[in-house]
């Protein structure tokens, strides 16, 4: 996406993947939930996910060692301009089906017809950017842009799933199926118990099994997919040996829950990873559009109440962490970091958009004693809260002017935000601030979140390494008043829209990472959400079975780099 790819034009695998590793065995997955399809690529359905990948392949694959860099997959070279008005893919003559039958020109042009027509909103959105599309040759398809200006356009398209035309029934395929689908993948569908399994199998004539992306990968002779309806019981599944290997995503089970003995002998082995991507993050969003939260201090004065060393202790046994921008733990993140030369030249024209020592890296979020008492804090939100117009008055905050009281509602939908939101409405009440937590079912809460009808809302933040076009979804000005977008906030803010084009714009890493991180420093100056708390790490539990190599991805765990380790045999 900007600047030259990492690896050589000669590369014989991936950093991350150990080209040695033994084939055979099986792994076994154990996934939360059902599904009653196969096919991921529509909107109707609860759909198996890996069949992208494990079956259905695209044009290129990407690097997990790399923000957003692709590699020949399907397609054996790739061509296009400075401007990246058109790219050309030709196909590997090698590339077929599971059914035997060559991968064409024809078959790219068709699948990108079909998820145009009938894929995902995404898909229809990014493909319809397509001005011109032709097969130039059996296996060569060029796709032209017009004027889209989209320099994520020639990626997306090396991203697209490729479909046999010959297999696919267009009339149905916005249909949920569990017919197996043919793809040119690694695996084929050979066994569906609906709802509850999926076994994959080797594809023993696979076309790309020694392709550099692929070396070291797909390791295993059989992936079976597990599905369980309830948490706990797909634990208590996981210590009978059940299933293989679990993401713990629970700071109580990950602190407590592995006191079994498989766990105890090593014969179950915990991984703690620590990615190079942005951290997940949960945030309180101010919903700015309130009158409430119009005031800037006001917003500054409930960050500094809001005591994360009190819920970290006491909640999640101190294993998260909690970074005030919106990027936390990756290269991108201003957090910290004191500007460079390129960032503060594009932030030169939006001087008063951001805060001096955010500009420097000295500003810190607030650190308390942990007591759920902190005296410290409350003083300084108290001197904000006056500076902003309010005055306690008893026990109560009001506005000098009027008297009207400072309250607000935090609207919630499960157990674990109703819990922090109830931590942090005592420290608000110890300063005057009268809340009300009101939890709703997740579809009044989806709807009230998508039409903005709330105080304030706890949200999650999933960045990339490679943020783009989304941010002006999540951030941007024109979002703000449109219901459906992400920006919560209702952030309206001309240097937000100013550093979301110089993202788009840049073509080098070294223009990108400035101006990511000049969108951090403007987002952190605006206190739009209080942060919760950032997931620093992956926790991955696995019986000693399965191996995985001894270097991680930028990305964190790659299971299809993990191979099967066979029992030592007698002596």
């Amino acid at each position: 996406m900007h600047g030259a790819p990492a690896m050589p034009a000669d590369f014989r695998q991936m950093p991350y993947a150990d080209p040695n590793a033994p084939k055979g065995g099986r792994i076994v997955f154990g996934l939360l939930g059902t599904f009653d399809s196969l096919n991921p690529f529509i909107v109707k359905g609860l759909a198996v996910q890996q069949i992208r990948g494990y079956v259905v392949e695209s044009l290129m694959a990407r690097s997990n060692d790399e923000p957003f860099t692709l590699y020949g997959l399907l397609a054996q070279s790739i061509e296009t301009d400075t401007e990246r008005s058109y790219v050309t893919f030709r196909l590997n003559p090698l590339a077929r089906f599971s059914d035997g039958k060559p991968v064409l020109a024809s078959d790219v042009l068709f699948s990108w017809r079909l998820m145009r027509d009938k894929g995902r909103p995404n898909h229809r959105l990014y493909y319809a950017k397509v001005e011109k599309a032709e097969a130039l040759d059996e296996r060569t398809v060029r796709f032209d842009f017009g004027d889209a200006n989209d320099r994520e356009l020639p990626l997306i398209m090396g991203l697209m799933p490729v479909f046999p035309e010959h297999a696919i029934d267009v009339a149905t395929f916005e249909e949920t199926s569990l017919a197996a689908p043919v793809g040119s993948g690694p695996y084929k569908v050979t066994t569906v118990r609906p709802g509850v399994s999926v076994t994959l199998s080797r594809n023993p004539d696979y076309w790309g099994r020694d392709l550099p992306v692929n070396r070291g990968l797909w390791n295993f002779d059989e992936v079976r997919l597990d599905y369980y309806r309830e948490a706990n019981g797909a634990f208590e599944a996981f210590k009978r040996g059940l299933y293989d290997f679990r993401v713990e995503t629970e700071p109580l089970r990950w602190h407590e829950g592995y006191d079994f003995t498989a766990a105890r002998k090593g014969d179950v082995v915990r991984d703690v990873i620590k990615p190079g991507t942005p951290q997940p993050s949960e945030y309180l969003a101010f919903n700015t559009r309130r009158p409430v939260f119009s005031d800037i201090r006001v917003r500054q004065a409930l960050t500094l109440l809001f005591d994360f060393q009190w819920i970290n202790r006491n909640y999640f046994f101190g294993l998260y962490g909690r970074s005030a921008g919106f990027f936390a733990g990756s290269e991108l993140s201003a957090y910290s970091r004191p500007a460079e030369p390129r960032e503060k030249a594009l932030l030169a024209p939006y001087a008063a958009s951001v805060r001096p020592d955010i500009l420097d890296g000295t500003y810190r979020l607030p650190v308390t004693d942990g007591s759920g008492r902190d005296r410290t804090t409350l003083r300084a939100a108290l001197t904000l809260l006056s500076e902003a117009g309010y005055k306690l008055d008893g026990a109560l905050l009001r506005r000098r002017s009027d008297k009207t009281p400072l309250t607000f509602e935090i609207l919630v939908t499960t157990r674990d935000q109703e819990r922090i939101a109830l931590a942090y409405s005592r420290d608000l009440k110890r300063a005057g601030i009268d809340v009300t937590i009101r939890a709703v079912d997740a579809v009044q809460f989806d709807q009230r979140r998508l039409s903005f009808d709330f105080d304030m809302i706890p949200y999650r933040l999933d960045q990339s390494l490679s943020p783009g076009n989304e941010q002006a979804f999540y951030f941007g000005t024109s979002a703000a008043d449109s219901h459906g977008t992400r920006n919560y906030m209702g952030a309206k803010n001309p240097a937000v829209d100013a550093m979301i084009t110089a993202i788009l714009e840049a073509r080098e890493q070294s223009d990108f990472v400035p101006a990511v991180r000049a969108l951090d420093r403007v987002l952190m100056s605006g206190f739009y959400a209080i942060p919760v708390y950032s997931a620093q790490q992956q926790w991955i539990a696995r019986w000693n079975r399965i191996e995985r190599p001894s270097v991680t991805a930028l990305t964190g765990y790659l299971p299809e780099t993990w191979w099967y380790k066979p029992a030592p045999k007698a002596q």
